[in-house]
């Protein structure tokens, strides 16, 4: 469970996308779904995410995001010295619907389909 207590409090102010964003950044792999979002590649990396707000709204009882997920994936190979596997960088993108529980600031994150 991800708890992302600075973007709530920011929820209907101009600063709630920058700090969504900054919180976003701040996960790992294990928290965003990267690794089944990709399209290009065999294992993703979670050190450089970028993400970008599509869209927010809210109902009674949470917020709900769609973000995009930018970061980067390579194809793994074996690690032999003679494997001709690339180790280049591949830029992946997945989108990620984010919902906020309004009074826990408790925080599921799903790849949306």
């Amino acid at each position: 469970m991800v708890l992302l207590v600075n973007s709530l409090s920011k929820w209907n102010t101009d600063e709630f996308e920058k700090t969504l964003k900054t919180e976003l950044e701040c996960l790992t792999g294990k928290e965003i779904p990267l690794q089944a979002g990709l399209q290009h590649s065999s294992y993703a990396l979670d050190d450089n995410i970028k993400t970008t707000i599509l869209r927010c709204d809210e109902d009674v009882s949470v917020v709900n995001v769609v973000a995009g997920v930018f970061y980067n994936g390579i194809i793994a190979g074996c690690s032999c010295a003679d494997d001709p596997s690339p180790t280049d960088l591949q830029t992946e993108y997945c989108e990620i619907i984010v919902v906020i529980d309004k009074k826990t600031a408790s925080a599921d994150i799903s790849l949306r389909n």
